[in-house]
């Protein structure tokens, strides 16, 4: 397998199949991450946003189960395709872990060269659906979402005047449109996301990947007051590859999908003029 950039998060409590995995997929070419339970595995999930996690069911504490419905419920965590690993083969077992939105199901024990067919075939379909999604959008919103982009980068920051904290805000606010992470702020500031996550948070009472998303939502409502671009330019133009997503966070932060918030906008500055 040729070299990749390609996070995998191994979500495993015994010690030695996962240190198998992670050394195995770190020989593959894959930046590997690891887990030691379910609680750790989501968390790590929400830093590093891997392109595939690989999860072991029967876990203490948080399962399986309770991970993948985490993960789910989560708009940064959401999309992020998932391998089940299990000791069960049980159709019981398997039609669950289907419904609940697992993309493949492995039983314990497997080696590597067993897992890494389905690793192939999961990231080969993300990215051609990546890649169709991207160039259709592209084709058909190029000329808009770069008229609407530029104007919404002139827009009024949403940070906060803190010293301390101006070259993370400058990087947010330079590159918070091409889809960054918290590892893409902490990598350009020098620090690890761990610590960076820590310091932002003590500073501001908020995280960096929240501050990425209020930034996201500032240049939403600016699009939807402002413009007429429909929900994927908008989603497209501000960093998300994927108007389902968009649609999730922006119902999260506001309470109402895009297209009604924008439909009270309006309304609400019809009254206005009226008045």
């Amino acid at each position: 397998m040729q070299e990749s950039s390609k996070k995998i998060l191994i979500i495993e409590d015994d010690p030695t199949t996962r240190n198998i995995f992670l050394d195995g997929l770190k020989a593959e070419g894959f930046y590997s991450i690891g887990a030691e339970n379910g609680t750790v595995g989501i968390d790590k999930a929400q830093e590093y946003s891997p392109d595939l996690v690989i999860c072991d069911i029967f876990m203490p504490g948080i399962d399986g189960f309770g991970v993948l419905a985490a993960l789910r419920q989560n708009p940064i965590t959401g999309i992020i395709p998932l391998i089940f690993l299990s000791c069960s083969d049980t159709q019981v077992s398997f039609r669950k872990c289907m419904e609940l939105g697992a993309d493949d199901y492995i039983t314990k024990p497997c080696t590597l060269e067993q897992l890494l067919p389905a690793i192939t075939t999961i990231l080969e379909k993300q990215a051609k659906f990546m890649q169709y999604w991207y160039t259709a959008s592209c084709q058909k919103f190029s000329q808009p979402v770069t008229a609407a982009l530029t104007s919404s980068l002139d827009s009024k920051s949403i940070f906060p005047s803190l010293p301390q904290l101006k070259e993370v805000f400058d990087y947010i606010e330079a590159n918070y449109h091409q889809g960054i992470t918290l590892c893409n702020v902490a990598e350009a500031v020098g620090y690890s996301s761990a610590y960076l996550t820590t310091r932002v948070a003590k500073i501001t009472g908020e995280t960096v990947n929240s501050w990425i998303v209020k930034r996201r939502m500032a240049a939403a409502r600016s699009f939807l007051q402002d413009t007429d671009q429909t929900v994927e330019q908008i989603a497209l133009a501000i960093g998300y590859q994927n108007a389902c997503h968009f649609s999730r966070q922006f119902r999260q932060h506001h309470g109402t999908p895009p297209q009604t918030w924008r439909k009270e906008y309006q309304l609400h500055s019809l009254k206005q003029n009226l008045s």
